[in-house]
Parts: structure tokens; C-alpha cells; sequence
């Protein structure tokens, strides 16, 4: 007795009752019965489905009854058609005529019918627990059914009962659990997988469409260097062995392999179909092989497989969008008629990667209105980034509620964009809302909610969900989950994230993270990308370890102009002018010699500064006038307000003034002026900084710190009724200063402090060992520079106030929490006061650290009583 596959309770009982009217019954014979059922099964072989269904109703009114052979034959056809409404009349027909039990073969093909006309699950299961001696074929009908129906547990039960029912496995049940196994989670599809493979080992079967089932269970599964090696085992290769090879390397980003692949075929004489060019073409986007690209779009074109294929049409529109070629891409996309979502989406993703946004939402519109189709969740992943830049779309939050019109809200892509606005728009909270309320959570969504932080300039938030992602990655792998789908744990922490989050220990100087991540880098392979190089170089830079920078920078081994520029600051703000100039030349040498860089206008914006924190005047005019000539650069606004304050903090306070009065009368002189009132801050030059505060208050009247400059020349000048004239109107203007504020890594946190500071934990113990501390240093000879006090108070208030600043507290916070000879690492966010540098000279040679402090524009290392900045900054 057969084994009862059972997924119910199951009875006995006939088909759902349906009307027979529609097909008649036989009345009268004319034509032979042999004929009639002859063509009805070439019209099914020719897949001219209606023309045999419409034989078949012929047929029973010439009262021709249908039997084993003519049933078949209809209800493929009604597969071919997916009409579940006719296949349950004709399975009525199959009970009259008495074949609802006696003919397996009729059984078998109702079975296939349900699972293709897309009828429940029960159904299926339903006709087959009614098939009383099951063969080879019932078992696979069966099995394909589930896995039609995405039953993959059910489909391998089904395998299994087969196997108990001593019913031998074919090639077509071989494809259908392979194609199971692979639907499974990794761990279980791959151990279950692996068997099917054994199996078809010891079986012999080397049928070209069952190595192909293991070769795409075995990429799907994440073990591609197995399908590659399946796919180089055997020689009868067909054109979807190919296929499979060729999109399984390119949707596993081994994107030269695929074209590598690509030529091979041709070579063996091969000829690429639709699904070929589709799969390969993803390789020249993501390469921005532009040529290769063009190349596959001749041959298309030569061979007709582009006419009207919307998959390659949206394959070649991607690659020439992706190559920054939109119009070519818009021509793909004009010159084919039927366009299907995908095609439109390409363009539409297209046109927002480009930032062309407004042709991406006016596409977006016809796509709507013209065309008459909906938008999917990968439509709105693309709309939404394009409607936060774009100025002529004003209604930004308007397109939430759009995409929660379509019911796409809860999808991941959709739910990534909308925190991407979110956080651009300034509104960071929403973003964390989206990112908690995330049922799956991909590397982009980490990456995009990190990225928020970043932009917002919440640091420490962004480090602190880095640890998070990096905490949830360890747990995979230490508690994995058979029951969880992979694609819920996608959240390893990639380049994007590398890149984007260094940014933020160099923001807060949290080297210990820093070095952190550089080590997950070399671990993963991610240190050679360019771009996290680069970030390195600035880290490292950025955290006062200028000889690291240097060696992360000489171990690349590619660089581009970011790098450069990175390296070339990042002397600058060290105060090593010569080093800076050096490397400029060794830039242009580079480029010269094949490499793909050449200085840009940041270059020299680098340079100017390095020029400006080392006192090389001569060296940077020099530049300066000649960097058109020798280098193409033409001096921008930005070029101007940097050798404004190489003069001006040299002291050339005139000169720096005339120069601005000889700038291009279109450009923006902002920047300049800047520069200059903060000259006159340093210099004390009243006249000229009241000249510089008046247009700069004229071009930006909402900008704190130059009221705040104004103000201190003025106090510094003792002009204090000037100065409480300017920070009254600063109070009128509604405009905040930034108050001072350092900060201090120390363990996996970062301590912060502003001047006079009682919030910390460790205040009292703080203030109390600056007092003893000043002690100490009066001893030494230090005497506090009251003039830094810009308040009219007396002068032991003064010196209180200094005692206070922030960046004595951090450095005092420092010396109490490490050891002894441990260097201290200090930021701050504003200049570093007369007073403060002073007194951090002497605390050096006290305590006998070298204490690194970082200000808002360079770097200063003391040790044993002297500055690397030699008092010029």
C-alpha cells in the first residue's frame, strides 16, 4: 500500500460542485475519436492552448468522450492558460467520465494544473492524496507543486515520503529538491543540498539541466567557487549553464570573472541570449567599463535581443546611467516600446544617481499618469532621495505619506530612503524612529541611520551604533539561528560604513576606536579600498598621530586625489609647511607619470593653510600667483580668504586687506573677510577688523563668531562699552555663541567639558588639582595671561575664570585617568586661548607628558615646556 501523504484531515468527497453548461455534453459521433484526440494533442504540443481547449469542446459536442489521452492534453492546456475557473470544469468532466481514480497519468496532470492555475495549497493536496497507486511522476508533480507554491519544507517531506514509498527519484525530482534546498536557510539548504548532490554522485546523473539545478542551489547558497567548480567538471554545457555562471558571479559582485565568462562563451562558440546580456551587463555598471558596455549593446542590437526586452533595455539603461552616460541611457529608454516597471524604474534610478532630479520626478509622473502604472518600493527608493534635493519640490515630508498611500512603508529599501531625508532635512529623531520600527534591518540601513548621525554631528551616537552593529555581527555568528533567515542578519559592517564612521572618531579624536576599525579593516579586506584609506590617513591625522597617517597613506596602493589632498592637510595642520609643499610636488610627479591625479582646487586650499600654520609667507604668495600658470587652478573665493590669513596671521594685516580689495568683484568675499577679522582678533587692529565685521555682518548678519570676534577685539582693546554694544545686538540678532567645549577619549567613551564645567563626574577632583596645579607652575615661573579674559572683572576673577577653561579641565581629567607617561590627547572646538597655551607648555614639563591639542584649526604638541608651533598659531 502506497504512503499517504497527508497535510490535512482528508475525506473522500468529489471536486467543488461547478456548473456544466458551459461544456457540453456528447451527443453524436462524426469524425473518429483517434482524430479528434490527435489534435487536440498537437495543438497542446504547439502551445496554441485555446485552439485546443476550443478542440476539446468540439469534440464532446460530436459526443467524442474524452478519456486517459485526451484529458492530458486539456488540462496542460489550461495550465499553459492558468485558468483555475476551466480547469475545475474539466476536472468535473474528468469524475464523469470516470477517470478520477483509475488513470494515474489524468491524476497527475491535475495536480500540475492546481499548482500552475495558482489554486491553494489544499487543492493540490488534495487530488494527489486521492491517487491510490503513485508513480514516479505523481511524486514529482506533486513536489514541483510545493515548490511552485514556495513549500520548500513541505516539498523536501514530499521527497522523503517518495523515497520511503520506494518510488526512485528522477532528474526533474532531483531539480525540484535542489531548487528547495536552495530556498532553505545556508546552514540547513547547504547540509541538505550537499546530500542531493551525493546522491546524484553515486546515481550517475550528470543530465546538463540537474548540474545546472546544483550550480545555482550552490550560488544561492553562498558557496559559488562550488557552482564555478561544478560548472568547469562537466562538458555538456548548455546555454543556461552559462546563464547561471555568468549572473550568480555578477550578483556576487565578481564582476571581471563575469566578463571573463562572458568571453569564454563566445570563444566556445556560444551565442548570448537576453538573460546573458541582462546578467552580464550589471558587471560594466558597477566597473563603469563603459567601452564593454557599449560592446555588449552593438552586439544586442546586431543580434535582435533587445528588441522589446525590457530586461536588457533596463540592464543597458543602468550600466550608462551608472557610467554617467544619462543621455545615452535615456536614448535606451526612449527606443523601447514596451516598458515594463523595470525598465521605468532604471531611469528613474538612473536620473536621482546623477542627481537629476527633476527629470527623475517628472518621469516619475509619467510613469503615473501616462503610462498608467504604480509605483513599486523600488520606484519610491529611488523618488524619495531625488525629492530632498530637488528645490522645486518644497513639500519634502509629503512624499512620506505618499509612500505610505501605496502601502510601501514597511519596506526596507523605502524605509532607508525616507531616513536618508529625514536626517538630511536636520531631523534625526524621525530617522531613529524609522530605524527602530525596522522589522529587518540591512548593512544599508546601519549605515544610512550611522550616516544621520554623522551629518547631524552627533559623533558619538554614530560610534556608539558602530558598536551596536558590530555587537549584533558577533551574535550572529556565535548564536546562529537555523530558523532565521540570512537576509534578516545582513548587517556586517562594510567599506560604506568604514568610511562613513571614521570621519567621526577623527571628529572626536577617539583614536583607540579609530585603530579599532582599521584592525576590523585589515581583517576584512576593506583597508586597500581607496576611500577607507583615505579616511585613515584623516583619522589617524585628525588624532594628533601624524607618523600613522603617513604610513597608512605610503601602504596604499592606489590613491586618488581625495587621498592626496587628506595627507597634504593633514601636515598643514600639523604646522609642517615644507612637508606639505613637498608632497604637492610629489602629487604633481605622480600625475605626470601615469597615475590618475592632478591638484584640484582643495589642493591648493590644503597648501595655502600649511603655508599659513608654518609662517611661510613668501612660499604661499608665490604659489598663489602662479598656480594658474603652473598648475591650471584658477584662485577661487576660497583661495583668496586662505592667503588673507596667511598675511594676516603673519601679522600683514594691510596687505591682507588690499588683497581682498583686489578679488574679482563676483566673488564671494565672505570667506575673506573671515579671515581677516580673525586676523584682527590676533593683532588687535581695531580700524580694519571694524571694516571686516561691518561686511561680514552685511553678507552674513547670522553668523555667532562674528560677533563674537568684533566683541573681543573690542574687550581686548578695552573698549568696553563697543563690546557690550555688539553682544547686545547679537542678542537682538537671536544669535547664540558656541561655547567652548574639549573633549578627551578616555576608554570607550569620549568626556566632554566646557569652561567651568560642574556637570562631570570628576568636576570637584578636577578643579581641585588645577589649583594645586597652578601652584606648581607659578613656581615655575608662569604667570596667567589675564588679557584673555574678555570680561570687565578684576583680575583674581580672571584667573579663576582661566583655571576653568575648558581644555585645562581635559587635560586635568587626562593626567588623573591614565598612567604615567601615557600621551594625552585633547580637542577643542574653538581656537586655543594665549593663556591655555601657556600654561599647557608648563603642565607638560610638570607631569612629563606630551599633552596633543588638537583646535579648531591645527595641532600643537607640547612636551617638556616647548610647542611644536613655536608660538605661532
Amino acid at each position: 500500500m502506497s504512503s499517504t501523504f497527508t497535510l490535512s484531515p482528508l475525506q473522500t468527497y468529489p471536486p467543488p460542485p461547478v456548473s456544466t453548461t458551459s461544456l457540453p455534453i456528447p451527443s453524436s459521433q462524426s469524425r473518429s475519436k483517434a482524430t479528434w484526440i490527435e489534435s487536440l494533442r498537437s495543438k497542446t504540443r504547439s502551445n496554441q492552448f485555446r485552439e485546443a481547449i476550443s478542440t476539446y469542446i468540439e469534440m464532446t459536442r460530436e459526443g467524442i468522450p474524452p478519456d486517459n489521452f485526451a484529458f492530458p492534453a486539456v488540462l496542460k492546456a489550461v495550465a499553459g492558460l492558468q485558468d483555475l475557473s476551466l480547469g475545475r470544469q474539466i476536472h468535473v468532466h474528468v469524475f464523469k467520465y470516470g477517470y478520477g481514480s483509475s488513470s494515474v497519468t489524468v491524476a497527475n496532470t491535475l495536480v500540475n494544473m492546481y499548482s500552475k492555475c495558482g489554486s491553494n495549497m489544499w487543492d493540490v493536496c488534495k487530488v494527489f492524496d486521492r491517487i491510490t497507486q503513485r508513480d514516479q511522476v505523481s511524486w514529482n508533480s506533486m513536489i514541483a507543486a510545493l515548490c511552485r507554491l514556495e513549500k520548500w519544507e513541505l516539498a523536501l517531506e514530499a521527497f522523503r515520503l517518495m523515497l520511503y514509498d520506494n518510488v526512485e527519484p528522477s532528474s526533474f525530482t532531483l531539480v525540484s529538491v535542489t531548487l528547495a534546498c536552495s530556498n532553505l536557510t545556508r546552514r540547513e539548504g547547504l547540509r541538505l543540498g550537499k546530500q542531493v548532490h551525493g546522491y546524484t554522485t553515486r546515481v550517475g546523473d550528470w543530465k546538463t539541466f540537474t548540474i545546472n539545478a546544483l550550480m545555482a542551489m550552490y550560488a544561492k547558497l553562498g558557496r559559488l567557487d562550488d557552482s564555478k567548480a561544478l560548472f568547469e567538471s562537466f562538458r555538456d554545457r548548455d546555454l543556461v549553464s552559462w546563464n547561471t555562471l555568468i549572473s550568480s558571479l555578477s550578483q556576487n559582485d565578481r564582476f571581471l570573472e563575469a566578463l571573463l565568462f562572458l568571453r569564454v562563451m563566445v570563444l566556445e562558440g556560444m551565442k548570448p541570449d537576453g538573460v546573458t546580456i541582462a546578467s552580464v551587463l550589471p558587471a560594466c555598471s558597477h566597473l563603469e567599463i563603459l567601452d564593454a558596455g557599449k560592446e555588449i549593446h552593438a552586439y544586442a542590437l546586431r543580434n535582435d535581443v533587445l528588441i522589446d526586452n525590457s530586461f536588457v533595455g533596463s540592464a543597458l539603461v543602468d550600466m550608462y546611467c551608472n557610467c554617467k552616460q544619462v543621455e545615452s541611457g535615456r536614448r535606451v529608454f526612449d527606443g523601447i516600446s514596451d516598458r515594463k516597471i523595470g525598465l521605468w524604474n532604471a531611469m528613474i534610478t538612473g536620473y536621482a544617481q546623477n542627481e537629476c532630479d527633476e527629470e527623475a520626478l517628472l518621469l516619475f509622473i509619467e510613469m503615473e499618469q501616462d503610462a498608467g502604472l504604480c509605483p513599486n518600493a523600488t520606484t519610491m527608493a529611488s523618488v524619495v532621495p531625488a525629492c530632498v534635493r530637488c528645490k522645486s519640490f518644497p513639500d519634502k515630508e509629503g512624499i512620506h505619506g505618499y509612500v505610505v498611500k501605496w502601502g510601501l512603508e514597511r519596506d526596507r529599501y523605502v524605509q532607508n530612503a525616507l531616513m536618508d531625508m529625514y536626517s538630511r532635512m536636520g531631523r534625526i529623531e524621525i530617522s531613529k524612529t524609522i530605524f527602530d520600527s525596522m522589522e529587518v534591518r540591512d548593512t544599508v540601513s546601519w549605515n544610512t541611520m550611522i550616516t544621520g548621525y554623522v551629518i547631524s554631528g552627533r559623533h558619538s551616537d554614530a560610534l556608539r551604533l558602530l558598536r551596536e552593529m558590530q555587537r549584533l555581527e558577533e551574535e550572529k555568528y556565535r548564536d546562529y539561528d537555523d530558523n532565521i533567515d540570512e537576509k534578516q542578519l545582513s548587517f556586517k559592517p562594510n567599506s560604506i560604513t568604514l568610511m562613513t564612521v571614521l570621519p567621526g572618531c577623527a571628529a572626536l579624536s577617539a583614536l583607540a576606536k579609530g585603530k579599532e576599525i582599521h584592525a576590523y579593516a585589515i581583517r576584512n579586506m576593506l583597508a586597500t579600498d581607496v576611500a577607507v584609506g583615505s579616511a585613515l590617513v584623516d583619522m589617524y591625522a585628525k588624532s594628533g598621530c601624524l607618523n600613522l597617517a603617513r604610513r597608512v597613506f605610503d601602504q596604499m596602493p592606489i590613491r586618488n586625489v581625495i587621498t592626496w589632498n587628506v595627507i597634504i592637510m593633514a601636515y598643514g595642520m600639523h604646522g609642517k609647511g615644507e612637508e606639505a609643499l613637498e608632497l604637492l610636488e610629489n602629487m604633481a610627479a605622480a600625475g605626470a607619470s601615469g597615475e590618475e591625479v592632478k591638484p584640484n582646487v582643495v589642493t591648493f586650499i590644503a597648501i595655502f593653510a600649511a603655508c599659513s600654520h608654518s609662517g611661510m609667507v613668501e612660499e604661499g604668495i608665490d604659489l598663489f600667483y602662479r598656480m594658474k600658470d603652473n598648475f591650471g587652478i584658477e584662485p577661487a573665493p576660497d583661495h583668496y580668504a586662505c592667503v588673507v590669513d596667511l598675511l594676516g596671521r603673519a601679522g600683514k594685516v594691510e596687505e591682507a586687506y588690499q588683497l581682498i580689495n583686489r578679488m574679482p568683484p563676483e566673488f564671494d568675499r565672505a570667506g575673506a573677510w573671515s579671515s581677516l577679522l580673525g586676523a584682527c582678533r590676533i593683532h588687535q587692529n581695531v580700524e580694519i577688523g571694524e571694516i571686516a565685521a561691518h561686511n561680514l555682518l552685511r553678507l552674513e548678519p547670522d553668523v555667532a563668531s562674528h560677533y563674537v570676534l568684533l566683541s573681543n577685539i573690542y574687550s581686548s582693546a578695552r573698549l568696553w562699552d563697543k563690546a557690550t554694544d555688539v553682544r547686545r545686538q547679537m542678542k537682538e540678532m537671536g544669535v547664540r555663541k558656541e561655547p567652548g567645549c574639549s573633549w578627551i577619549e578616555f576608554g570607550d567613551e569620549i568626556h566632554k567639558f566646557v569652561a567651568g564645567d560642574g556637570s562631570h563626574p570628576q568636576s570637584e577632583q578636577l578643579h581641585g588639582f588645577l589649583e594645586t596645579l597652578s601652584e606648581r607652575m607659578r613656581k615655575e615661573g608662569y604667570v596667567p595671561d589675564t588679557a584673555c579674559v574678555l570680561h570687565n572683572v578684576d583680575e583674581e576673577e580672571k584667573e579663576t575664570l582661566l583655571c576653568g577653561h575648558s581644555e585645562k579641565l581635559a587635560i586635568a581629567f587626562g593626567i588623573l585617568n591614565t598612567p604615567p607617561g601615557t600621551t594625552i590627547r585633547v580637542a577643542k572646538n574653538l581656537r586655543v586661548c594665549n593663556d591655555c597655551h601657556l600654561a599647557t607648555k608648563f603642565i607638560s614639563k610638570i607631569v612629563d607628558r606630551e599633552i596633543i591639542l588638537r583646535d579648531v584649526k591645527r595641532f600643537h604638541h607640547f612636551r617638556n615646556g616647548t610647542c611644536s608651533c613655536g608660538d605661532y598659531w
